[in-house]
């Protein structure tokens, strides 16, 4: 594709962005970058969130996953809507309940200041490892699409990226995000949907025809109940439970765009319509996957496979495609998409880190307008300088991204899984002192744990290794418990 066509596409889309921040950002008061103002639109939320979670992680590697996994991650996501419920009833009426902009505030009124530090850091440490990456495999794609013809490095690439957020989201925030989001992720979406319709199209397939291929495919094998395998369905099931709490609820990122709702209710019909929504979209990409798989063994095209016998570089499988089989129209809805997941990957990635760091480590409440201003650029720009590093030593990675993240997630986010249900489950005082140590020390256990079982028995713990940093933050913590 002609890279000067590939730059008019991004030149339009980056200019309908300006245009939604422009009218979004009249009005804004301080508060406005961390709070919306308390007045988005819970539909548009829904919708809007959908594009932050799915991003270019689900957009790309998703689709790849199935050649080595097959429709197994499905069982984590039907776990995924169990942990909405939770969040729905269990979570969101807290956080209204205490009026919070940094959810991380319960962990101050429930345990003390060092937990509430303690929990406000593992979410800055998981947030930008899961935003880099996610943001990494978008920018490989730009890459090869677009800067490598003009060569372009890739270090200069992704500072053009995070320059370009930047722009778009430093006045408002927030309250420029909402609405942002719903335009990317209509982007992500048709990405799916024409490339699907190209695909059958080419292959002189009905939607009918297509569906009774994937479903006949070798790799729509949905349920796995090896006990070993970290594909195991009551491992992913309930997974991806406790990572939706984790990932979601306990997540600055997902619950800030939550509480610009007008109300609990609004919040609530917010998260229940998101989960079902998002549900339904990362099936469409797993069918996605089969159908690529398809189209490329009718035309000869293979993937690497590496010793273990499984398929390499399963993340370039659509961008190739798309890009360079699959015709214009494709390609453009294509590149529609992954731009789409570039920016809705990383904008409210860095506005989440910016106001949990304001708030829970420089007590930018208490500050003036003008100070609240200064500190609030220099912390997005000190995030975006972090996001650019992760992203610079990880750009060597192969495989899948999404498992990765994951991986990482189960590490980062399982102590904040700890302390949240151990201080909504019980009344227990704890010696705030210690608990930056039990936090540390649950996910270095963990690791231990995982490769002492898969060693010695074989028994891979998967993402479920979430459940077991949990339970030892739980454990830790009633051994810490005051009298």
């Amino acid at each position: 594709m002609n890279p000067f066509f590939v730059l008019a596409i991004i030149v339009i889309y980056f200019a309908l962005l300006m245009v939604i921040s422009h009218f979004t950002s009249r009005n804004s008061s301080d508060e406005s970058y961390f709070t919306g103002d308390r007045q988005s639109p819970w539909f548009l939320v829904a919708y809007g969130m959908v594009g932050a979670g799915l991003s270019g992680v689900t957009f790309v590697s998703l689709p790849g996953m199935v050649g080595n996994n097959n429709f197994y991650f499905y069982q984590f996501i039907l776990g995924n809507v169990v942990g909405y419920l939770f969040i729905t009833f269990v979570l969101i009426p807290i956080y209204y309940q205490l009026r919070l902009v940094s959810i991380y505030s319960y962990l101050s009124e429930r345990f003390g200041n060092r937990t509430y530090k303690t929990g406000s850091l593992f979410f800055l440490v998981s947030q930008s490892f899961g935003a880099a990456l996610r943001l990494l495999l978008a920018a490989k794609i730009l890459q090869f699409a677009f800067f490598d013809k003009l060569g372009v490095p890739f270090v200069l690439s992704v500072i053009i990226i995070l320059l370009l957020v930047w722009l778009y989201t430093n006045k408002s925030g927030i309250k420029t995000i909402v609405w942002t989001d719903t335009m990317q992720t209509t982007f992500l979406i048709l990405g799916a949907v024409i490339t699907i319709y190209t695909i059958i199209s080419s292959l002189d397939l009905s939607v009918g025809q297509a569906v009774q291929k994937v479903m006949e495919h070798r790799y729509f094998d949905i349920f796995n109940w090896n006990d070993k395998s970290s594909n195991n369905f009551y491992k992913q099931f309930i997974a991806g439970i406790l990572v939706a709490i984790a990932m979601i609820g306990l997540d600055q990122n997902m619950m800030q765009k939550t509480l610009t709702c007008k109300n609990r209710w609004d919040a609530q019909k917010n998260t229940l319509t998101y989960s079902f929504i998002l549900a339904i979209t990362q099936f469409l990409f797993m069918g996605l996957g089969v159908l690529l798989y398809i189209y490329a063994e009718n035309h000869g095209i293979t993937l690497p496979i590496g010793k273990n016998g499984a398929l390499l570089d399963t993340d370039t499988l659509f961008p190739d495609l798309a890009l360079n089989h699959l015709g214009l129209f494709a390609g453009i809805f294509f590149l529609l998409g992954i731009i789409a997941a570039s920016f809705s990957s990383v904008d409210s990635a860095l506005t989440a880190l910016t106001t949990s760091f304001t708030y829970d480590f420089l007590d930018i409440s208490h500050k003036s307008s003008k100070e609240r201003k200064k500190l609030k650029n220099w912390v997005l720009l000190g995030f975006s300088g972090v996001i650019f590093i992760i992203m610079i030593a990880f750009s060597n990675i192969r495989g899948d991204v999404i498992s990765l993240i994951f991986e990482v997630a189960g590490y980062t986010y399982g102590p904040l899984l700890g302390l949240y249900l151990f201080g909504i489950f019980t009344q227990i005082k704890v010696k705030d002192k210690f608990v930056p140590i039990i936090c540390v020390l649950a996910p270095l256990v963990t690791y231990l744990f995982s490769a002492y079982f898969k060693k010695v028995y074989d028994f891979d713990f998967g993402f479920i290794n979430i459940a077991v940093n949990g339970m030892l933050t739980i454990l830790g913590l009633l051994l810490i418990k005051k009298k």
